[in-house]
């Protein structure tokens, strides 16, 4: 079984009595079930209007690129397909997969019938992120995501080893292949290769990857190539560039909700016996907001709301903007910090994260020295330790 460090960085669980965190969480509740009682038929136009907006831009995205030989309908259908991935997976799948209109009965916006374009498995998606990250969000050993997808170093609760000097390149690598990342993310390939899973384990998984991802891959970079004809190329080309966008949008927008310096990470013994109050608390504790156009809340799905997005998973996420003054207004009625910065400024902080986890703690907690010291030292006091575990 994977094991961290006790946590070192200290966290404010336990800035709020048992009572505050009981009335906090009352107040939470009103405020949702207030929302909830106010949905009708302007947040069912809301949705259906945004999917006929991602449906417009993906026809006009596949049309220029079909003339992908003319150099501006090239560029064109690229921005205007990519545009349609991005919205179709933030504002659309994503939302819908949380159940946020499962109210409206219509079987083409429930969770348990939608599917996206990208190459994550539904069902995947809906245990490893419905589930397991909405309900363990950034406690360490049990969502995947609070170290990393098992791919980065994003807490000190992570043991060092040499392999995270190379932590901001495997950042580069997951952002730009990240469709595929979120895909094998169930797989939990890390404890394979650690020999704590095996073949069989990942037999199941590795078939929901092969089945999303095989059609995907079929549908971007054979089929609509095909279609083509002599402008194949073209559309290929056009099809991998529209992905990457949508990779490194999609990325930074989760890396600024999840990964700032300011977000908190907990430990699994001290939310043992977390009421839904502090199930509350640590939602906001664990979350960061990141400010932007009315056009930067659509294309992130909203998510520029994580906050709120992580209190009220299931909630409509255009309706988060309306919420958030009362959320931060509660925050700061109760001495929560309210973690919110534009969105650039989210983004460097978890740059600057990841290239400080790449290096050695003491690095920065004593000398450099003492850093460099600990690189040069450990192949020497790991062989030291499989010697002595073997005798």
């Amino acid at each position: 079984m994977t094991t961290y460090a006790p946590a070192v960085k200290p966290n404010d669980l336990k800035k709020l009595s048992p009572e505050q965190i009981e009335e906090f969480g009352k107040e939470m509740d009103a405020l949702r079930a207030r929302i909830v009682a106010d949905l009708g038929e302007k947040d069912a136009d809301y949705i259906r209007g945004v999917v006929g907006m991602q449906k417009k831009l993906e026809i006009t995205g596949r049309a220029l690129l079909w003339a992908g030989w003319f150099p501006p309908a090239w560029l064109g259908g690229v921005t205007a397909l990519s545009l349609s991935k991005i919205i179709d997976n933030m504002e659309i799948g994503h939302n819908i997969m949380h159940g946020q209109y499962d109210w409206m009965g219509d079987p083409a916006y429930t969770a348990k019938n939608f599917d996206w374009d990208n190459t994550i498995h539904a069902d995947s998606w809906l245990y490893t992120h419905n589930y397991i990250h909405h309900t363990f969000t950034n406690i360490v050993g049990k969502d995947h995501d609070a170290t990393g997808y098992g791919v980065l170093r994003m807490t000190e609760e992570q043991p060092w080893e040499p392999k995270w000097l190379l932590n901001p390149v495997y950042n580069a690598l997951l952002q730009i292949f990240f469709q595929w990342g979120t895909a094998l993310q169930e797989l939990e390939s890390e404890k394979f290769f650690a020999g704590e899973k095996s073949w069989d384990d990942m037999k199941e998984g590795l078939a929901r990857v092969r089945e999303k991802g095989g059609k995907q891959a079929l549908k971007d970079y054979v089929i609509f190539p095909l279609l083509s004809g002599p402008g194949a190329p073209f559309t290929f080309a056009g099809n991998a560039v529209a992905n990457l966008v949508r990779n490194l949008w999609a990325s930074s927008v989760i890396w600024c909700g999840h990964f700032p310096e300011e977000v908190q990470t907990f430990s699994i013994e001290e939310t043992e016996d977390e009421s839904h109050g502090g199930w509350y608390y640590r939602q906001i504790l664990g979350s960061a907001n990141f400010t932007g156009s009315h056009w930067v809340d659509v294309l992130s799905g909203n998510l520029s709301y994580q906050i709120e997005h992580h209190l009220f998973p299931d909630m409509p996420a255009y309706r988060y903007k309306e919420i958030s003054v009362e959320v931060r207004a509660l925050c700061e009625k109760y001495g929560i910090a309210y973690h919110e910065a534009p969105m650039y400024k989210q983004l460097l902080s978890v740059y600057k994260k990841l290239f400080k986890l790449s290096l050695p703690d003491s690095f920065w907690a004593k000398s450099p020295a003492a850093g460099v010291a600990e690189i040069i030292k450990f192949p020497v006091r790991k062989v030291r330790k499989q010697l002595k575990a073997a005798a």
